[in-house]
């Protein structure tokens, strides 16, 4: 089953309001109610978000971790803030043309100084909450993930798999690596010995008696034997 996670992400109460002015949003219900119809079947999620708020964006990151069914993850064209959250729940690839962003948590916050740095402090451990996410998609520190989204980091989406958020980049070509470890030989090899070993019969003058024959025989099967060890 295919879910969408389009829009700004938002909770539910406020899911209603979006959709009376026509405006993309994804809230936790919207989630849920698509994985409750899967019913423990594949579910696919296609993520284009610039994010929202991080507790909604918590819930179906969490929702996704715990779903019993296979979750399939494709960020098509943003997944940042929030949406970046989302994108760490599963096994996940991405189109080359898409990004992945990250940053600290933000609010609006009043009231004198104590206030302030109440909010201050709040802050900082919604960064980490939320920085956990990548860490354990990634495996990287704590240091790091905080230190990446202080610079609010926008990543390519080869960026995004070098650092171990995405596992893979849509649409590049693995035939090639998938035929070799099923035993074919790599088309650099084969053109290797295209040229080396079958080659040398054209190559020499034509054999005029069985003796001549058998001797470029033989030459040929050296060159052969030389180019295994070669190859090894």
């Amino acid at each position: 089953m295919r879910i969408d996670i389009k829009g700004v992400i938002i909770g539910n109460d406020e899911k209603w309001i979006y959709d009376y002015f026509d405006m993309e949003s994804t809230c936790p219900k919207d989630v849920v109610s698509s994985m409750e119809k899967a019913n423990g079947q594949s579910v696919e999620i296609f993520i284009n978000s610039g994010g929202g708020d991080i507790f909604a964006g918590s819930q179906i990151y969490t929702e996704l971790k715990s779903y019993k069914g296979d979750v399939k993850i494709h960020i098509v064209g943003l997944a940042a803030s929030a949406a970046s959250v989302v994108a760490m729940a599963g096994k996940s690839d991405i189109s080359p043309t898409a990004m992945v962003m990250v940053h600290n948590v933000s609010t609006l916050a009043g009231g004198d100084y104590h206030d302030m740095e109440k909010a201050s402090e709040v802050l900082q451990e919604a960064n980490k909450a939320i920085a956990a996410a990548y860490i354990a998609k990634s495996g990287m520190s704590e240091k790091d993930a905080l230190a990446m989204m202080d610079r609010e980091t926008w990543l390519t989406a080869q960026q995004a798999v070098d650092k171990g958020l995405i596992d893979s980049v849509m649409f590049e070509p693995t035939q090639l690596v998938a035929s070799y470890n099923s035993g074919m030989l790599p088309q650099s090899v084969i053109e290797k010995v295209r040229n080396e070993i079958k080659n040398p019969f054209h190559s020499e003058p034509k054999a005029t008696s069985q003796t001549d024959f058998l001797m470029q025989q033989k030459a040929a099967q050296a060159k052969l034997n030389l180019l295994k060890l070669k190859l090894t």
